[in-house]
């Protein structure tokens, strides 16, 4: 492509080995490129250059000259080998890249199961099968009035509007039915026409800040015909919220496209789920959606810059009711999305989705309801009483800023351990390693602390075997390059154990406060409910040696799955459950975490390894 006057203003890019190829102006990078014709490179950082994730490899072509960011992420070897950051890399002719696995946004495993609830439908959208008299010459009534007095009258209802897009069709619709068809009612309107006999179907949505969950349900009986996860496609802008809003508060237009990434994911979320069971998305007439505070502003398209900004208030905390066509979501145009409510800034309706489906908020308690994630969510419920904190514990369990880290797909290491000083693993998929993720990365800060190579404080000690200084600091070497298919070794290092020690500490402060504010002990504890994907994974084992966790008896812990998606789906049957999601919302009071007393002291004791309780901000040892 060549401007007026002769000079190249676009170049082309061969992406290998997906085999894709697309226009890269000048002035983007190799990483905007990649996001333009639909490649998934991860953007950790959102672009910064800081996350060191969108490794690729120039095989062919010139490209703009190593920035700072990139001589720290690189040895001059590897440089001379043509790998760079995506994102700080601009093309200065046409190139062909290289990328590897690890720097890819592949479909990954998404966890949308969960322990489910029956409760009986109480349905918010009815369906009536109806036969309608044809009109004559004796009786030429209108056939909007005819529709709404014979199903008022036969199902003793009270219906007496109609849906604008819905009776724009309705006339041809009655006829080329004959007569016979399926009214959808919500409330007291009429908002869609179905063939005779067509099941009725719901979506239920959890729209993570990592990963989307989405479940089509037979609305009749609340049976789940088929469930389906995707990656949340707004990685690409950011890995966290905290990015995303960065991103629209410097360029407030790119909110309508953070905004659209999303509604585009759910739309193809809702045409596979469909073809899965061989469904029409016309035939899903109503929708929930849950996400934490700031998915939720995304979604609705509401502010969110003052998520950002203390005292971090949400534009809105109610339940909202939203027309679907008016959020882009290609299902029956007279369907509508209902929003579970949000409780603050940082803790949104995912987590009270979470607590109406484990059903502890009304558990007398102490009972403690964790939801792990880039953002935690953690309850106390203690007689009818519901406290909450926020904590910030970063996405380093997900294997964001882990120099090796990588999400849960094929060749991840999910699970190791130590044993007679040789080191053992298992990868997803079986495949050979490429690097390491988050339930992995629980289990080797535990093992490294259980075997001495790490010390309470973290350190890693100089005289263990496996243990190098590389680029000015130490690392655990844990798969050598001689092992598998990885450019190089895949290893632990000091700065990864500091990022690790910083996660886990939020987690543990935000229960030590929580205890504190409500005067209630670690052996006060009856339970300890774990939600959430990443939740799923780790073996609590490792989360208790590491002090991520009290120190409780194992059989206090329950794993519980996607609750949140299970509670999406109670509130789509039930309008009690939509009510009861209400009220207990209402009942939650927030604590934020940094204004809380020894907030400062607590997160330093939570900081270091090994299994403690915390008393008067001092930790006190547990065998």
């Amino acid at each position: 492509m060549k401007s007026e006057k002769g000079t190249v203003s676009a170049y082309t890019i061969d992406f290998e080995p997906v085999g894709r190829r697309g226009k890269c102006h000048k002035s983007e990078s190799l990483l905007a490129c990649a996001h333009y014709v639909g490649i998934g490179i991860n953007s950790i950082c959102g672009g910064t250059g800081v996350c060191h994730s969108c490794k690729v490899q120039v095989l062919r072509g010139n490209v703009s000259r190593p920035t700072s960011k990139e001589l720290e992420a690189f040895t001059p070897e590897e440089l001379a080998q043509g790998w760079r950051l995506a994102c700080q890399t601009y093309p200065l002719t046409d190139c062909k890249l290289s990328v590897p696995p690890e720097s890819m946004t592949t479909l990954q495993r998404i966890q949308v199961e969960g322990k489910e609830l029956r409760v009986e439908p109480e349905l918010p959208v009815r369906a009536y099968q109806s036969a309608f008299t044809m009109p004559s010459l004796s009786n030429p009534k209108a056939d909007t009035d005819r529709l709404i007095e014979e199903l008022n009258h036969k199902y003793h209802i009270h219906c007496n509007t109609i849906e604008i897009n819905v009776l724009r069709s309705l006339s041809l619709q009655l006829r080329s039915w004959d007569w016979r068809c399926q009214v959808i009612v919500r409330d007291d309107q009429v908002i869609g026409l179905n063939p005779w006999q067509t099941p009725l179907l719901g979506l239920a949505v959890d729209l993570g800040t990592t990963k989307v969950a989405a479940y089509l349900i037979d609305m009749n009986n609340g049976r789940t015909l088929a469930a389906k996860g995707i990656m949340n496609p707004q990685i690409s802008l950011g890995e966290d919220i905290i990015s995303r809003i960065t991103h629209i508060i410097k360029s407030p237009d790119k909110s309508l496209k953070i905004r659209k990434l999303i509604v585009e994911g759910i739309n193809d979320l809702i045409n596979s789920l469909c073809i899965e069971v061989g469904a029409n998305p016309e035939q899903i007439f109503d929708a929930v959606v849950v996400g934490n505070t700031a998915m939720h502003h995304l979604f609705v398209g509401l502010p969110v810059r003052q998520l950002a900004l203390s005292p971090f208030v949400p534009a809105v905390s109610r339940a909202l009711d939203v027309k679907a066509k008016d959020l882009g979501l290609c299902i029956a145009s007279g369907s509508y999305v209902h929003l579970l409510p949000n409780v603050a800034g940082f803790v949104g309706s995912d987590h009270v989705a979470m607590l109406l489906a484990t059903g502890v908020w009304q558990a007398k308690g102490p009972i403690v309801a964790i939801d792990i994630g880039t953002n935690t969510e953690v309850s106390l419920i203690r007689n009818g009483k519901i406290t909450a904190v926020s904590c910030a514990s970063g996405p380093a369990f997900e294997g964001g800023h882990i120099k090796d880290g990588m999400r849960a797909a094929t060749g991840a290491i999910e699970r190791l351990r130590i044993a007679d000083n040789k080191i053992q693993y298992q990868t997803i998929d079986k495949a050979p390693p490429i690097g390491i993720c988050g339930s992995g990365i629980l289990d080797t800060l535990c093992q490294l602390f259980l075997s001495g190579v790490i010390d309470a404080g973290g350190r890693i000690r100089e005289d263990c075997s496996r243990v190098r200084n590389y680029k000015r600091q130490r690392e655990f070497v844990l798969v050598g390059e001689e092992d598998h298919k990885k450019q190089s070794d895949i290893t632990i290092t000091q700065r990864d154990v500091r990022e690790l020690q910083l996660a886990k500490a939020a987690i543990r402060t935000g229960i030590q406060v929580l205890l504190e504010a409500n005067n209630c002990t670690e052996n006060q504890i009856r339970e300890v409910i774990i939600a959430g994907a990443f939740g799923t994974y780790i073996d609590v084992a490792s989360a208790l040696i590491i002090g991520m966790l009290p120190s409780l008896p194992l059989d206090r812990f329950r794993q519980v799955g996607n609750a949140a998606g299970m509670g999406a789906k109670l509130a789509l049957v039930s309008s009690t459950k939509r009510a009861e999601a209400q009220s207990l919302a209402a009942r939650i009071k927030y604590i934020e975490l940094g204004t809380a007393p020894n907030f400062n002291q607590t997160f330093i004791q939570t900081s270091y390894l090994g299994r403690y309780r915390i008393r008067e901000g001092k930790r006190e040892g547990v065998d």
